[in-house]
């Protein structure tokens, strides 16, 4: 068993699994949505970008890709949720939650196409 494709597969795994954690409930309804949860989804995604940079195979480019386009996601999503209810006069209302959970939710996206990969890449190895 290789240790390095094991803790890449559980941070690929782990950033995935957060994010769809914290997008699940009623986009509009910030008690549904925890901020912890979505900074936890942030720094675990960052992680698993960083390990995704020794790869120089096309796969790993687009695994790269993926994680990248997740993380800048959910960056731009905690930075409304901190624009809301931090500088924003009215609070955190409806609207910001709404969009914080629809761009967390392309960040859910490209991890998903992460896992695919991921998993592609697992069958395609074993058929060698």
């Amino acid at each position: 068993m290789n240790l390095e494709k094991v803790v890449f597969g559980f941070f690929v795994l782990l950033a995935a699994t957060l994010n769809f954690g914290y997008v699940i409930g009623d986009i509009s309804n910030p008690d549904l949505h925890n901020v912890y949860e979505l900074y936890a989804a942030v720094a675990v995604n960052i992680i698993a970008t960083i390990l995704k940079f020794g790869d120089r195979t096309q796969i790993g480019a687009v695994h790269l890709a993926t994680s990248l386009v997740a993380s800048i996601q959910l960056i731009i999503a905690a930075l409304v949720w901190i624009w809301g209810s931090q500088v924003d006069a009215a609070g955190l209302t409806d609207q910001h939650m709404a969009s914080v959970v629809s761009i967390a939710a392309g960040a859910l996206l490209a991890n998903f196409v992460s896992v695919i990969l991921l998993v592609v890449e697992t069958v395609s190895f074993r058929r060698r």
